[in-house]
């Protein structure tokens, strides 16, 4: 059965629970993914890239209160204005976002290489026309939030990936930008995150990104033709 995009789940499925957040996928069936994060600092709740859904404030409160939410690529607003306005905070956006603001219905505040005081580091993984993305790195516990440019469901995927460069990155994968970030977990924006050896697979990831990109497009190109 299909659903709308702007319909409110009425499950979700846990993924990527750790002692200092988790994460969950609403719609579980959906061929997406699409995977939203909330993260524990000093007490107070961080979501990130949110898709709503019934139930959802019991699962964060589990971790504390709610002080604000986050939007990590420019397309993925989902369901953040409506979870910010629930809790009464603010939608938070890197300074550098174009285009975005005037689509979200809540208050907005902007943060520019930090997330508010949390200590959470933000790094510029795309910026340009067609492609605005931010990653959040905690170095406290070494978690690391990537939207979009990785993740794990199949159509990033190939071979033996457990985690893949998106499709559109793949001859040229944000390699730089996420350099020097040995990651103790990788949270992504579509599928289940990587919980154990992360900084080895992000590696692994990006470093063969290019020569593995005909194979996979390969493979997406068959599952497009009209059996």
């Amino acid at each position: 059965m299909g659903f709308r995009a702007d319909e409110r789940a009425t499950e979700f499925r846990e993924i990527d629970r750790f002692d200092g957040g988790i994460g969950w996928i609403a719609h579980p069936d959906e061929r997406m993914q699409r995977a939203s994060h909330a993260l524990e600092i000093d007490g107070e709740v961080w979501v990130i890239d949110p898709v709503d859904a019934e139930g959802l404030d019991d699962l964060l409160a589990e971790f504390g209160d709610v002080a604000g939410v986050v939007v990590g690529l420019d397309r993925h607003k989902r369901d953040a204005a409506t979870i910010a306005n629930r809790h009464d905070v603010p939608v938070y956006l890197p300074e550098w976002f174009n285009g975005v603001t005037g689509d979200i219905d809540a208050a907005v505040a902007r943060f520019d290489d930090e997330l508010s005081d949390t200590g959470l580091r933000a790094i510029t993984v795309v910026d340009n026309r067609f492609w605005q993305e931010v990653a959040l790195y905690n170095p406290a516990d070494g978690t690391l939030m990537v939207p979009e440019s990785v993740g794990s469901v199949d159509y990033f995927l190939t071979g033996d990936e457990t985690l893949g460069v998106h499709p559109a990155l793949r001859l040229k994968p944000p390699r730089s930008a996420l350099r020097g970030v040995a990651p103790e977990r990788v949270l992504v924006g579509h599928g289940a995150g990587v919980m154990e050896n992360a900084a080895t697979v992000l590696e692994a990831a990006l470093s063969r990104s290019r020569k593995r990109a005909p194979r996979l497009y390969a493979g997406t190109a068959w599952e497009m033709l009209p059996f």
